[in-house]
């Protein structure tokens, strides 16, 4: 059974959302390259995550949950996906590699909630 294994956080000012969560509870952030968008990962005590540019404006407060995006972690990224489709599951950034580390993508369920998928693989970049 997949559970939740990673989390994210899209901001609009990277650099004061750093500053925040660091001062806050004491995440270390790595840049990480070669991905496309801006991108930070998260390194906490528990849970690891990132933090990234948000990619469009955030919904206005007080039009529903405006909250973190979670990860699930899966064994084999392809099929996994071809499933979530078929279910009527859309993709929103398709597979994508973070070099040395899994291959990752997102989704929107049918009841449009983000959330995303990733395979640790070592080789993948």
């Amino acid at each position: 059974m997949a559970g939740i294994a990673y989390f994210e956080i899209q901001v609009d000012d990277p650099e004061r959302a750093l500053a925040f969560y660091g001062d806050v509870f004491g995440w270390r952030f790595v840049k990480q390259d070669g991905l496309p968008v801006a991108y930070w990962r998260i390194e906490t005590d528990g849970m690891h995550g990132g933090l990234l540019q948000r990619p469009c404006p955030a919904p206005p407060l007080g039009q529903g949950t405006n909250a973190y995006v979670c990860s699930v972690g899966v064994d084999d990224f392809d099929a996994t996906a071809a499933r979530i489709e078929s279910l009527g599951g859309q993709v929103a950034l398709a597979k994508f590699a973070v070099p040395g580390l899994c291959w990752q993508g997102y989704f929107i369920d049918p009841e449009g909630n983000t959330f995303g998928l990733f395979q640790p693989d070592s080789d993948a970049g």
